[in-house]
């Protein structure tokens, strides 16, 4: 039987990381909850493999009923009545599954009813979910909504709150409106405190929020009078029991048909504040957004593994003047692109989420105690290395996705122009995931400080003394004179002193930092795993030679008299 876990051996290969030691450590206190709770792990090992047969599990619903329902789901869509939002038929089917099978929660404490996982084998899940059907993941993975509650919230809110999450209710994040799409500190709903009924109320329009008609939403609302910018913003959670929110409409939607994308009315609605006023933008929506961010890094390499099985099933069984096609150069090329892409993209992304586990789990520690010298270093190293990746894991692999889908539909030929292939449907989901939860744009912005305050450089340079196996020591030697490249165009750029030059030169910059950052995950991998991305490491360095030469090559050729040239 399929099991969308366990036909990935990349996958178990990340979990496996020798960070996840140190990750269960902090995460499970010694193991404490073994006492309390039949299903907490005793020791390392059986945390371990805790993960590894959740990991199945979600595989095999996702396999077998996410991925059967995938297709009528995308045709039904969710419907609008009266007001409300009915999911489609299969969307109901795959929620029943995974909350009977107890998914939920997953990263939330076992005292709330979670299963106090780590980030890490959490997004595995998230990935998985998303290679069958992208809208789906929007929907389930949308729980992680609570991380924020949970950092945030009051224990009464905890208590209150999080145990329904765990228990299978649904999440969504109202942060857009119409006028306020990437500049949320123009966000203008308005939240006024009821002192009569002792609560907030909540009036306006929010727009493009996914699952918009979720049991719980966190929302952010003006709450200080007379501002115009972040500062007058704050958090709020509102409660679908309490009434006073309505569904407007559902967005007519390129992809992701079966999450809803709705626009919302708020009238009167009654609301409670998370944390503190003043601090909704500037604090509580940046780790929302991070969060977020990660989740959409995971649904981009879940939609690329699927464009790689769809187009090298096609490719397999694909005959044209006399032979399969997979034995044509052009198509094994692009096969071997999205697949050295894929792994590439995807060590990126769990490098990130174990940096994010170590940070995360001491911050948690610290609000129960007060953290030692070494743990207070520890948690500052791994929250700004998490900080730096996080942009250039959404950021690349949402780019990734949208190439490899493209290359995919482009293997299957017209065929892959009709309906009647998936492949079509992996195309128009993954185009979303450079637009939502921050544009490629808007990744490059938060990314472009770590090039120039040199983070990135210092990790590619550390990593460039790593033991990699000697098959693999001339790529390594390779990855040394483009970081050389890349140096010098920072330099150039940084020495201009001009601000629009820096601008636009940023991509190309960001670009170069992330392929070159991910070529040196993958010599690793390879080194460890040589049966698994031997391959993929050779070609991804041919890929990144070119284009480091390419990214280079316009930033020598460019001065700051010619930004002219590329405006309007």
């Amino acid at each position: 039987m399929a099991n969308s876990y366990k036909d990935h051996p990349e996958l178990r290969f990340e979990l496996n990381h020798p960070m996840m030691k140190r990750i269960v450590e902090l995460k499970e206190r010694n193991f404490r909850d073994k006492d309390a709770f039949d299903y907490a792990p005793q020791d390392f090992a059986d945390a371990m493999d805790s993960y590894d047969r959740v990991l199945e599990v979600v595989g095999d619903i996702t396999a077998n009923i996410i991925g059967e329902n995938a297709e009528s789901v995308d045709l039904e869509g969710p419907h609008h009545e009266g007001n409300r939002v009915r999911y489609a038929s299969g969307t109901t089917a795959n929620m029943q599954a995974m909350v009977c099978a107890g998914m939920n929660g997953m990263t939330m404490p076992r005292r709330y009813g979670g299963l106090n996982f780590a980030m890490t084998p959490y997004t595995m899940c998230a990935e998985i979910v998303a290679s069958k059907d992208a809208g789906f993941s929007n929907i389930w993975s949308l729980q992680d909504c609570v991380e924020t509650l949970y950092e945030f919230g009051s224990e009464d809110q905890h208590q209150r709150f999080i145990p329904r999450v765990c228990a299978g209710e649904t999440m969504s994040m109202d942060l857009t409106e119409p006028d306020a799409g990437s500049d949320l500190q123009s966000v203008m709903l308005k939240a006024t405190y009821d002192e009569k009924e002792d609560c907030w109320r909540l009036n306006g329009v929010k727009r493009f929020i996914t699952n918009g008609d979720a049991d719980i939403h966190l929302v952010l609302a003006r709450s200080e009078e007379g501002t115009t910018d972040g500062r007058g913003l704050s958090m709020f959670i509102y409660d679908k029991r309490q009434g006073g929110v309505n569904v407007r409409r559902i967005e007519n939607k390129l992809g992701i048909h079966g999450s809803p994308t709705c626009e919302l009315v708020y009238k009167n609605a009654k609301a409670e504040l998370c944390g503190s006023t003043r601090l909704g933008l500037i604090k509580y929506v940046m780790a929302l957004m991070n969060g977020a961010r990660l989740g959409i890094a995971a649904q981009s390499v879940g939609i690329s593994q699927a464009a790689y099985d769809e187009g090298l099933a096609y490719a397999q069984d694909r005959e044209q003047f006399g032979k399969k096609i997979i034995e044509m150069p052009a198509v094994y090329d692009m096969l071997a692109r999205i697949k050295a892409k894929l792994d590439a993209g995807r060590a990126l992304l769990y490098q990130c989420s174990r940096y994010v586990d170590i940070y995360k789990a001491l911050d948690d520690i610290a609000r129960e105690r007060k953290l030692e010298a070494d743990e207070k270093q520890e948690q500052k190293k791994f929250a700004r290395l998490a900080d730096a990746l996080t942009p250039l894991a959404k950021g690349m692999n949402s780019e990734y996705c949208n190439q490899n889908t493209y290359d995919a539909l482009q293997i299957h030929g017209g065929s892959g122009f009709m309906l009647d292939y998936p492949i079509q449907r992996y195309y128009r989901d993954a185009r979303i995931t450079s637009i939502y939860e921050g544009t490629t744009q808007l990744q490059v912005v938060a990314a472009i400080r770590y090039v120039t305050n040199g983070t990135y450089l210092s990790m590619i340079r550390e990593w460039e003394q790593a033991e990699v196996s000697d098959a693999l020591k001339p790529l390594q030697a390779q990855a040394v004179k483009l970081a050389d490249r890349y140096e010098q165009a920072v330099a150039r750029v940084k020495e201009a002193a001009n601000q629009s030059y820096q601008d636009l030169c940023a991509r190309h910059l960001v670009e170069m930092a992330g392929e070159l950052i991910m070529l040196h995950l993958l010599l690793h991998n390879a080194t460890q795993a040589p049966e698994l991305f031997l391959k993929s490491a050779r070609v991804y360095a041919r890929f990144v030679a070119s284009n480091v030469a390419a990214h280079s090559t316009f930033v020598e050729s460019l001065s700051a008299g010619d930004v002219l040239d590329y405006q309007a």
